[in-house]
């Protein structure tokens, strides 16, 4: 099984360049747990808003203990809106 997240977030304007540094953090640290086969949030190309948010894991566990235990910033008050959601696929 694998869990994928994925989605977007609609930022404040102008905030973008801001919120992906501040998520290095969290990206640096999932990227390091067994569990997490990719981390990425990425500008994207069209609207200067927005962010793509896309995740791999091979076990719930460690995503919902990441989840729950993520780096402690600001970053998500730079987030207006997100469309964010878990997929569970049998490979």
């Amino acid at each position: 099984m694998a869990i994928i997240v994925a989605g977007k977030l609609t930022l404040k304007p102008g905030t973008r360049d801001e919120f992906i540094q501040k998520a290095r953090e969290a990206i640096s640290q999932a990227r390091e747990l067994d569990a997490c086969e990719d981390f990425s949030v990425s500008a994207d190309p069209i609207d200067a808003n927005r962010v793509n948010v896309f995740e791999k894991w091979n076990a719930r566990r460690p995503l919902d203990e990441f989840k729950s235990s993520g780096p402690d910033n600001d970053s998500f008050s730079l987030v207006e809106a997100f469309d964010v959601h878990e997929y569970e696929i049998n490979t």
